[in-house]
């Protein structure tokens, strides 16, 4: 939690645990430090708990993630650089995302510069790619952007990248809700992973033609993109229903076979290209 600057969570949780009894009392001395020194370095936990005193969660965490990069721009001055450092000089990974979220909240121009610079100058992962679209939305970086993605070219609106999966538009909604209807009783396990996948896949396809496929509000599209969706997540888990049952179960006939197989083809493919952030 502290890694990804989770700050209130895990203070909640360190105080969660110092109610707990029949631990070993150095873990306790632990516990308690590590609090200490969060309730210090951000006096706004100072307090707080479930009840949310220190005001609404969201913008807690947002102002604890802003206090403490810009301490660490006041301690180096080459802060910024480092950052830019990991995210394209180093392997993806969390510390990739982290290093994306920290640079939100950096007040320098040529941040904005050198991210779409990047973008532009290399093909990347295209998870990362939306990653650095939503840090420049947040940065509050507007205007178009083209670049390759998915195999084809698109012309993004920065102001208009969905940072939370809740902000993306009611058909993307809807394809999780039908999946959620055939699986929440009966399959949990799999609706989970569906909700994992979905959101990461419709950041990487975002701008393309699959997206805007998406976004034609059809019900026979969201039945097409629902159906595949179910059938990838159930190519991973064992057991389940067979593939013409989950076809059924959202009316695939003969005359959406095709759609569908490209709809399951390109959800395959993303994951063959591995799922990470």
């Amino acid at each position: 939690m502290l890694e990804t600057e989770r700050y209130a969570e895990a203070s909640d949780l360190l105080k969660f645990l110092l109610q707990c009894q029949g631990q070993d009392p150095r873990l306790y001395e632990e516990w308690q430090a590590l609090l200490d020194w969060l309730t210090d370095a951000f006096p706004m936990l100072q307090g707080a708990s479930e009840s949310g005193s220190y005001g609404d969660e969201e913008e807690g965490e947002e102002a604890m993630a802003r206090q403490h990069v810009e301490a660490k721009l006041a301690e180096d001055e080459h802060y910024a650089d480092k950052l830019l450092h990991v995210v394209m000089e180093k392997p993806m990974s969390e510390h990739t995302f982290l290093a994306l979220e920290q640079l939100s909240y950096l007040d320098k121009p040529e941040v904005d510069a050198a991210l779409i610079g990047w973008l532009n100058s290399k093909e990347l992962h295209p998870l990362l790619q939306y990653r650095v679209l939503q840090t420049l939305r947040r940065r509050g970086t507007q205007g178009l952007i083209q670049l390759f993605r998915s195999g084809e070219y698109v012309e993004i609106e920065i102001e208009a990248v969905p940072v939370k999966p809740e902000e993306f538009p009611q058909p993307i909604q809807t394809v999780l809700e039908r999946v959620g209807d055939q699986t929440q009783v009966h399959d949990p396990t799999l609706f989970y992973f569906a909700q994992e996948l979905w959101t990461q896949f419709v950041m990487a396809i975002y701008g393309t033609m699959d997206y805007k496929s998406l976004l034609s509000e059809e019900d026979s599209m969201i039945d097409i993109w629902a159906a595949a969706l179910h059938q990838t997540v159930a190519d991973t888990l064992p057991g389940g229903i067979s593939d013409e049952e989950i076809r059924s179960l959202y009316g695939i006939t003969d005359s959406l076979r095709l759609r569908f197989e490209q709809a399951y083809r390109s959800l395959r493919q993303f994951v063959a290209t591995g799922v990470n952030g």
